[in-house]
């Protein structure tokens, strides 16, 4: 277990528990260990060439521990060591891991074996788990988010305007929400809620990216300086900081008001197209809200 704290990426997910690191205390050793493999998130097993220790009901330490580990939902991973014989109780414990999980298939010999096939099975579940991110940021899954902190309302509000402006083909309702963002790829099969999710329809953006704000300053010259004229910092989801931006850029520019029609509307041509405005203040908000993204994973046994 070493290893696992002395890698640079392994020790920023997982805290590996040994048992022989307990302090002493008031609890037998088969309750102390079963209870650590009963709340850890990752259960590793090594099957050697004897079975070791057995208690009243023939059974070792580790293969309690296996169990409980399994009974309460640990993520599992074995690994077969390379020997020419295994005692009978240890090969029935092999087969009985076989039948229940994949197992690393390279039988290992040496440290080195064991550490790398250790390694790709760390990484993947890590990949499988949405913690490590091959694409864009924003597709990558938030582990701690679900479903439920989403606003359907948001949601509601979004597909009513994608179906006018952009004939969005499906219509909302609460049955509909998963359908809705996976075709949008803002969810995953089984629910993982993908950060751009959050960045559009959290109840509380900032509650999962606190920088996922923008702050609109208004100076006197070209240069960024103090004294500023005006500023003002806005927080929200994408669509509120925009429409807030876009606004306060509009409002501190000249523009020019033509006669009331007969609808009573007024035209109104800034000097700066409303589009382009737009498109400046969606590209800073997008560059804001994904950079620097604290991403707090806990692995704890």
């Amino acid at each position: 277990m070493v290893y696992i704290r002395q890698d640079a990426l392994f020790s920023r997910y997982f805290e590996p528990f040994l048992f022989e690191e307990l302090p002493a205390q008031d609890v037998t050793a088969q309750k102390a260990y079963l209870d650590a493999a009963a709340r850890t998130d990752i259960y590793l097993v090594l099957i050697g060439q004897r079975y070791g220790y057995e208690d009243t009901q023939g059974i070792s330490p580790t293969e309690r521990e296996y169990d409980t580990a399994t009974v309460n939902g640990a993520y599992r991973l074995a690994f077969i060591k390379d020997v020419p014989d295994r005692e009978t109780n240890e090969e029935l414990f092999k087969h009985k891991i076989e039948q229940d999980i994949t197992r690393n298939p390279v039988l290992y010999s040496s440290f080195d074996d064991l550490r790398n096939n250790v390694f790709a099975a760390l990484i993947h579940y890590l990949t499988v788990k949405g913690l490590l991110v091959n694409g864009p940021i924003d597709a990558a899954i938030h582990h701690l988010a679900s479903l439920s902190d989403l606003d359907k309302e948001k949601i509601r509000w979004f597909v009513g305007m994608a179906r006018e402006k952009r004939r969005f083909p499906i219509q909302y309702s609460d049955e509909n929400i998963h359908t809705i963002l996976s075709s949008l790829h803002l969810i995953t099969d089984n629910d993982g809620v993908t950060n751009s999710a959050l960045l559009l329809f959290a109840k509380d953006v900032q509650k999962w990216f606190p920088q996922a704000t923008i702050k609109c300053a208004q100076f006197y010259g070209t240069l960024m300086e103090k004294p500023i004229l005006s500023q003002q910092l806005y927080d929200g989801n994408v669509f509120e900081v925009v429409d807030r931006a876009v606004d306060f850029v509009l409002s501190r520019i000249d523009a020019h008001v033509g006669e009331r029609t007969q609808t009573a509307q007024v035209d109104v041509n800034y000097e700066l197209p409303i589009q382009a405005v737009t498109e400046a203040v969606v590209n800073a908000v997008l560059c804001k809200c994904l950079h620097k993204r604290q991403f707090i994973v806990c692995s704890k046994q």
